[in-house]
Order: structure tokens, then sequence, then C-alpha cells
């Protein structure tokens, strides 16, 4: 990066959770639409247009050339993307946008509405300096008219005079805007902040991003992918010459630490304004190195495959019973994914205490808990969106398998006036299925129930359809059917006051649509799990 446009970028210009990265391999090429001077920074709009600077092609304005390095000043243009990674059809971004003074790095809503992006701090078309003179680089927003030009441009509230603030990022949610700035405080010459976007438009306070990602030297450029990994150029971190591309995942309270995106995306030279279209696994940057056509070039690429970067949770715990509260060692625990795959498992050793691994941050999983002589603990839980931290506490307990001569699940309920197994439901099944397995001699009634609306005859009729549909999913299970009986009790065995006349809610009506599960065996049977 030469003196043309030095300004403009300087000014705004033992742990058990850990992160693992699997690097990017990246295939470039230089651009058809670059010029002997800067182009630079582009901007995706859209699926298949990116916005970018290049210098002005303005003819009218008496001063197009930039005293700092001769050069016109940047304005911005759109371009479409090809199928080969060009960009073609250039076109000036219309409206009042367009100045006489430097315009560059934008960031644009998905609806494409909404656009922010760094110029010179001017007002009335008069630049504007701080109290030692110097004019600095300030974030303004525009919103798009009914004619496709870009108006109502307005600075952000956050802006001073006496520091620049530029090269904003719409966070893919677009909760969050980062930013480049020199403001007081910062690490070094220029560090990456970010403000919360709040749903009334208005805007937080800035907050820097801290000493993993900001040094003493430049950090500009921030884009924001679909994963939540920030792409940012640095001079401050080791690389291979003057700005290079660093990533980094970007977690609830924390950052991993960056890697360099290596070569060919970086060198000797100044390599800034990544970004990557994760759903296409393409994407742009910009270098001036050697080999380009002029000054400042924009490369396209292609990444086969992309950087990956997650971070793997350790689960800990204890595993104990739910009724006498004594650990359980032996207990097996099961990891799985949303889907139900398993991840991992383990057996809670002499203490009672187990651990697993491979949660991914962030993560839905499920971790399972069993034990011959125990119902099972099944617990659905969301992974912390961090790193750095103790591993994740799950305390498992196992409740009894019996309990007043009843097998001890949930009672399942059903919706009103149907008959049919809800998911929530199939799952308290699925234990009477355990126990039944465990205890080959086990027979069981399904007595099932109604709420008292309706007919007492219907609700007979009914119940007995719960009960039937009750006994042949645990059918359908493997279960003999000649273990299992069913009975329908309509509304004759309420659990609460809510019989004919009496107004009620509809949560207190399902209490009384329900299937329990009675022991049919003689007096004698003994409730003890066989030996493996």
């Amino acid at each position: 990066m030469k003196k043309t446009i030095t300004l403009f970028y300087l000014m705004l210009s033992v742990t058990l959770i850990s992160a693992q990265t699997t690097p990017g391999e990246y295939t470039i090429k230089n651009l058809d639409v670059n010029t002997e001077d800067s182009d630079f920074g582009t901007a995706f709009y859209g699926k298949d247009k990116v916005i970018f600077a290049a210098p002005s092609n303005n003819t009218v304005i008496v001063k197009k050339v930039w005293n700092e390095n001769g050069q016109q000043f940047l304005d911005l243009y759109t371009g479409l993307i090809t199928e080969d990674r060009q960009l073609i059809d250039k076109k000036t971004l219309m409206g009042e946008v367009e100045t006489k003074f430097h315009e560059a790095s934008v960031t644009i809503s998905k609806d494409l509405k909404t656009l922010y992006y760094t110029s010179n701090n001017y007002y009335k078309k008069k630049f504007m300096t701080d109290s030692s003179g110097i004019n600095n680089l300030q974030i303004y927003k525009a919103s798009i008219d009914v004619n496709g030009k870009w108006v109502e441009i307005q600075k952000l509230p956050f802006n001073n005079s006496e520091y620049s603030i530029g090269h904003p990022a719409l966070s893919f949610d677009e909760t969050k805007l980062y930013f480049v700035s020199d403001m007081p405080g910062s690490y070094g010459e220029t560090d990456i902040y970010v403000i919360d976007i709040h749903e009334n438009g208005t805007y937080g306070a800035p907050r820097n991003l801290g000493p993993k990602i900001n040094t003493a030297g430049r950090e500009m450029f921030p884009y924001i992918g679909e994963d939540n990994i920030l792409y940012f150029s640095t001079d401050g971190h080791p690389g291979y010459g003057e700005l290079d591309v660093f990533a980094s995942k970007i977690y609830n309270s924390t950052v991993s630490q960056p890697i360099n995106l290596d070569e060919p995306i970086n060198s000797v030279a100044d390599d800034f304004a990544f970004i990557i279209d994760d759903s296409r696994d393409r994407g742009f940057f910009s270098s001036n190195r050697e080999e380009g056509k002029g000054d400042d070039d924009i490369y396209s690429f292609l990444a086969d495959p992309g950087l990956y970067i997650h971070c793997e949770q350790p689960i800990t715990g204890l595993v104990r019973s739910e009724s006498s509260r004594e650990l359980l060692p032996g207990a097996k625990v099961v990891l799985l994914d949303e889907d139900g795959k398993e991840i991992d498992s383990a057996i809670a050793d002499g203490s009672g205490r187990y651990i697993l691994r491979g949660a991914l941050c962030d993560a839905d999983v499920i971790v399972i808990a069993s034990l011959k002589g125990y119902l099972n603990d099944e617990q659905n839980i969301t992974m912390p969106n961090d790193i750095d931290n103790d591993p994740y506490l799950l305390n498992l307990n196992l409740p009894d398998q019996f309990v007043s001569n009843r097998v001890n699940i949930n009672s399942i309920y059903f919706d009103f006036d149907k008959s049919n197994i809800r998911p929530d439901a199939a799952k308290e099944l699925d234990k009477v299925v355990q126990v039944m397995n465990e205890y080959p001699e086990l027979l069981i009634e399904a007595g099932s129930h109604t709420d008292s609306r309706g007919k007492d005859k219907y609700n007979q009729k009914l119940s007995e359809r719960r009960a039937k549909s009750t006994v042949d999913y645990i059918v359908s299970k493997g279960i003999g059917k000649d273990r299992l009986a069913l009975h329908g009790y309509g509304e004759s065995q309420l659990v609460n006051n809510c019989k004919n006349g009496v107004k009620c809610s509809d949560e207190e009506h399902e209490l009384n649509r329900r299937t329990e599960f009675q022991i049919m065996n003689e007096t004698g049977f003994e409730i003890a799990p066989l030996e493996e």
C-alpha cells in the first residue's frame, strides 16, 4: 500500500475448552476492473453484486485530485459478479453519497435499504478539522429511495471530530456494527470496536475488542462472516509483511486467538478488505502486491475448503439416585448431537463423576444417563457460546423405576379430543419400554382418562382409544402384546376439581387427559433388574 491513501487507512484509518481451526485453501484471481490507481474494499450488495471503492470519474468538479498522493478522490461503484469471479457492469453508486470527497469501505443491510460508509468529515461540502487542523474520517448512514438513489445522509451519533471512525461492518444478524478507530484508549494506531444497534435504531456505547484482536499496530477492515468469524487486517500480529488478513471466532464474551490466512491471501505487501460469501465459498480481498495492475487491486478467490473455527466444551458432573441422593458409580452417560448421533460416552467413576468431550460451543446437545435398576435421566441443553471457561457442569439424577406399584414416569397427556401419541408422550412411553425390557415378566395396565368436557359416553370411548394408542406404541417398540392390558376410565377419575359445570383453564383440563401405568403382577413380583 503506497502513499496513495495512507491517511485513509491510518486515520480510520490449562483450559479444557479450546478453539480449533481447519485452515482454508484459496485460489485467487486479479480482476479486470482494476485500474493503475487504487481499487479496493468490496462489500456484498445482495448475492450477485458488490460495492467497491475506485478513483472518481467525476469530470464536473474542479478539485478531483487529493493533495496527499496526487490521485483522484475515491467514489463508490457497483459491479456484477460473473461466474468466473470477475466484476463487470461497473456503475457509480448514485445519490447523495457521491461527493467531491473520499467515500469507501461500506457495509449494507440484507434488505439492501441501509448503507453505512466511510467518508471525510465534512459539513455543507466543506472539510471539518479537529483541534489540530486534521480532517478525520467518519461513518455515514444512507437510505435508498424509490429511484434507487442513496439519500437521507446522516453521520452516526458516535462520530467525533477529534478522531477517525471508519470501516463499518454489520454483524450477520445486523444487531452490531463493527468499525475501526484511533479514539483515545485504543491499544495502537487503529483498533477494531463494536457497537450495539438497538431495535429502535439507537446505538450503544463503543466497545474495544480487546488485546487478543488489537495490538500496538493497525487493525482495520473488519468483516463478519455467517458463522460469526471476524476477518480483519493487521500489521500488529506476526505475518508475511505489512497488513495481513487474520480470522478470529467471536463468542459471547471473548474471541479465539487470531490466525493468519496464509498465502495466497497474504503476501509481503498489504492485504486487506477480505469478505466471503460462506454459502458459496467465494469472496474478495484487496492487495498492493507487486503482480497487481496498479496501486491497490481487488482480487477474487475461491475457498476449498473454507476456514472453519470451532470450540469444544467438556461436560462433567455427578450421577446420583434421585430419591436417595446416593452416588451411582458405573452409570453410563452418553452425549448426543441434536440429531441423536453419539458424540461421546463415559462411565461414572467410583465417586460417581463423569466427563464427556466433544460438545461444540453454542450447540444443542442431549445427555442421557442410565443404570440398571433406574430410569434414564435425559437432559437437553444448549452449550455456552464461550471459550476459556470451566467445563459445563451438569449433575444427573436417575429416578427409581417404580413408585406405589406404578411405573415411575410422568403421566402422558393428549390434546383435546385426540388420541394420537404426542412427541412428549413418546419420550415417557420409551421409559416404559425400558423398564419392560429390563423385567421380562413385568405386566402393565395402561389406564387412560379424559377431561370432563363432552358427554360421558363419548369420553369413555375416547379414553379407550387413548389406551389403545398407548399400547400400540409400546408394542411397536418390541414389547409383547400379551404383557399389556388397556383400560379406558373416561372422566371417572379426575385429578382435580374440573368436573362438569366447573370452569377451568385449558392447562387444568389437560391434567385429566392422561394415561397411567399400573403393575398387574400378583403380590410377590420382585422388582430387581436382570443380571446381564
